[in-house]
């Protein structure tokens, strides 16, 4: 199963500039409260049912699978008709979504990446869930707080979770066994991975034949890492407290990371495979990486295509750390305001539909991502699939396991995309020869300008 778009973290330079200028602290908000001052769009039906449009970014097989629930959903009842509408990548829904107006074509539903929460909540587009929640008495607490956490600020609930992953450890147990180390033991702390990828890296004479352990260089697999360490991303408690002004990530436990990452490089010990998803889990599959980190929602597919037992562990640690946990990726579902209230009712009773344990259930197994119902692991269709692949309960347990913080929340800020290019231009430049402290602090350095800039633009500063 591929990922769409990888799980649709990154945006683009053009998303960026408009994501710029949607800067104001979630507690200044205004719009995204209420419909006065919006035009929503007249009620569409289609015979006696209210259309409820759903922009989402699933393709290939996801989107059948997408179409499927919704086409299930639709035969359970006689009063909303979700109309699911591929709307290309995440980035091409979000460009479009800021030019949409109320039309007879509006969504009431937009699907969208965790980066862009905040660019969301003050898009002035959106009403947030919290408020049908509040109206319906709707019990959150059957829904999985470790990753209805990241959609929260301030107590409120902005959005629902829908498509949901976090990274984990993925390693080939039987190169473990050839290399002499324990096939259901992964490492836990840097020091251990170190240890074992120094022995499953495999040289002969200049080209090395297999290497001990990956990771793209990609900014959501350092975000991981530093909040598994308790360490916030950037200040004011994640951007969950009032606005960004400053990068943190560039303190001792993002230098840890970096550190890990340099000393691999230099041992000869570290695949690198730039940004290409796909060329990391061939190396693996082929034999040439040993260790790697991967989202949890591939992990299935993984297991399936390859020809060798896989195992699946949760991320390592510094030594002498205790893990946080992990921060949720993938996205969620917003409510738009540009419907009226008949529609948006339809939309809610869509959301709440997708919540049901047997409807997460399928959605878990099928596709691989969680299911935002705990209950749905007491689903026998899961508890079957976890006889045939026990490597997908490790992945739940570790998010379950999650201690919850600002931390593992996740950072709340508008330049994410330019901050996150930024981490891959420094690992890059580290790979390259630059001193791993420098390298870190020139891309604290580059969100902090683009934190300044963004401030600026919207009043802030």
């Amino acid at each position: 199963m591929k990922l769409a778009k990888k799980g649709g973290l990154f945006l683009s330079a053009a998303t960026l500039a408009f994501s710029l200028a949607a800067c104001s602290s979630p507690q200044t908000s205004r719009s995204t409260e209420a419909k006065a001052n919006v035009q929503t769009a007249p009620v569409e039906k289609d015979g006696n049912k209210i259309v409820v449009r759903f922009w989402h970014a699933m393709n290939g097989d996801l989107e059948k699978k997408l179409n499927a629930i919704a086409a299930e959903y639709n035969q359970s009842q006689d009063k909303y008709e979700i109309k699911p509408e591929f709307e290309g990548t995440y980035e091409e829904l979000l460009t479009k979504f800021r030019s949409t107006a109320a039309s007879n074509e509006v969504p009431a539903l937009v699907q969208s990446s965790e980066i862009t929460t905040k660019y969301m909540i003050d898009s002035k587009k959106i009403t947030p869930v919290q408020q049908y929640i509040d109206k319906d008495h709707y019990d959150t607490s059957k829904l999985e707080k470790a990753i209805t956490n990241y959609y929260t600020v301030n107590g409120k609930m902005y959005s629902m979770p829908f498509n949901s992953s976090t990274p984990v450890l993925i390693y080939n147990k039987d190169a473990f066994k050839k290399a002499g180390l324990d096939p259901e033991k992964a490492p836990s702390t840097y020091s251990e991975l170190k240890e074992a990828a120094k022995k499953l890296t495999i040289k002969e004479g200049n080209t090395t034949k297999q290497y001990g352990f990956t990771m793209l260089n990609y900014g959501w697999f350092f975000e991981e890492l530093l909040a598994e360490q308790g360490a916030m991303y950037v200040d004011h408690e994640n951007g969950r407290k009032g606005g960004a002004e400053k990068a943190l990530f560039n303190g001792k436990e993002g230098q840890k990371v970096f550190s890990l990452l340099n000393d691999l490089n230099k041992n000869g010990e570290l695949g690198k495979y730039g940004n290409d998803w796909d060329g990391m889990r061939a190396a693996f599959q082929s034999g040439q990486v040993a260790m790697y980190l991967d989202s949890s929602a591939g992990v299935r597919n993984i297991i399936d295509t390859s020809k060798f037992n896989v195992g699946v562990a949760y991320l390592p640690h510094p030594d002498n750390v205790d893990p946080k946990g992990v921060v949720i990726g993938g996205a969620s579902l917003w409510m738009t305001n540009m419907v009226g209230n008949e529609t948006q009712e339809g939309a809610w009773d869509f959301m709440k539909y997708l919540t049901k344990a047997d409807v997460q259930a399928k959605w878990h197994t099928e596709t691989g991502y969680f299911a935002i119902t705990p209950d749905a692991y007491k689903d026998p269709l899961i508890l079957e699939e976890y006889k045939k692949y026990p490597q997908l309960k490790v992945t739940v347990d570790q998010l379950q396991s999650t201690k919850s913080s600002p931390a593992t929340q996740g950072a709340l800020i508008s330049v994410f995309p330019e901050s996150r290019d930024a981490v891959v231009k420094s690992l890059e430049a580290m790979y390259g020869g630059t001193d791993p402290k420098q390298a870190l602090d020139n891309a604290a350095k580059t969100t902090d300008r683009a934190i300044e800039i963004a401030n600026r633009t919207s009043g802030k500063k």
